[in-house]
């Protein structure tokens, strides 16, 4: 097995829902080359791991003599248990159940390789070389097709007893919401994530509401995605800017318990459905203004993502440098 060089790049993947992005990094945080594939999870794990090795040969086969990784860092959606290299369940990736990644991967390849929660990696991706730089205490959390967080205290990843720490969008909002994949209901996930956006928009379209969402969809309700909201609210379509209120209000209840509980000095907040920005995030900011005590928010900042789309795979080298 390759053992770990100083400053040789590390080869840090991210794997989610909907894509994953396999890079070759230095400890510097320098992207040196990148490949990004769809995840296609409903095909199961053997399908998704089978193309992620593939990358990871591309990459490794293409690699100068002082590029070649040292380390292989896995950020992936979903409970991991760290210790142990599992996937043991992930809303988002359907059949990953106890699925031993980190050693599929180390065998097939014969190179260092860890594991992590991709929202953990984000966390520290953004402590590390990011918005977060210089703060001790943060939360960051991804809005995307799904909801994620990572917890950075005193400087240093917050794991947990098992590596499962952070499951924000796991986190009740609602008693008597929508039943989410997690098992739970009401999740915040299930209420301000990329995915609950574009049923709410679906919802009302449905019930008659007018709007211009479904010519951005091509006219096909299925076509409605956070992305298509999104545009509708840019143009001042008011049913797209009631959805994005409803999700950004949700969304605050959900920092407002982040704000109680670990009273942080900077919520990043990252993701696809963070690239619409303050649309989302003055909803709920003002939120946290309204329901949180009021010493911790005043203490926090609530703020955009510095490294958009690159926070995880940066995370998982910062992780692998300190391992």
């Amino acid at each position: 097995m390759m053992e770990t060089v100083k400053d040789q790049p590390v080869l840090a993947i991210d794997i989610g829902g909907t894509k994953f992005v396999a890079a070759v990094v230095s400890t510097a945080g320098e992207i040196i080359s990148r490949q990004y594939e769809l995840t296609l999870a409903d095909e199961g794990p053997e399908a998704v791991v089978g193309r992620l090795l593939e990358s990871i040969k591309d990459l490794v086969r293409n690699a100068t003599p002082t590029s070649v990784p040292s380390a292989i860092a896995i950020a992936c959606a979903g409970a991991i248990d760290s210790t142990a290299g599992t996937v043991t369940s992930s809303p988002n990736l359907p059949g990953w159940h106890d699925v031993p990644l980190r050693e599929m991967v180390r065998e097939a390849t014969g190179i260092r390789t860890i594991l992590l929660n991709d929202a953990s990696a984000a966390a520290l991706g953004e402590h590390a070389f990011g918005a977060g730089r210089g703060v001790s205490n943060l939360i960051y959390i991804t809005v995307s097709t799904g909801i994620g967080g990572g917890i950075v205290i005193g400087g240093k990843l917050y794991e947990g007893a098992c590596g499962a720490a952070g499951e924000i969008g796991h986190t009740t909002i609602d008693v008597n919401g929508p039943h989410c994949s997690c098992g739970n209901v009401g999740c915040l996930e299930m209420l301000a994530s990329g995915k609950a956006i574009a049923r709410e928009a679906q919802r009302l379209i449905s019930g008659g509401a007018r709007s211009c969402i479904l010519e951005l969809a091509e006219g096909e309700l299925q076509n409605v995605t956070a992305q298509t909201v999104s545009a509708a609210a840019q143009r001042g379509d008011a049913t797209a800017k009631a959805v994005v209120a409803k999700a950004a209000a949700y969304l605050g209840v959900g920092l407002v318990n982040l704000v109680n509980i670990f009273n942080p000095e900077m919520i990043i907040v990252g993701g696809g459905v963070a690239k619409m920005g303050d649309s989302l995030l003055d909803g709920a900011r003002r939120v946290v203004a309204e329901r949180a005590f009021q010493l911790p928010a005043r203490a926090v900042r609530i703020v955009p993502s510095e490294l958009g789309d690159n926070a995880g795979i940066l995370g998982a080298v910062a992780f692998a440098s300190a391992s």
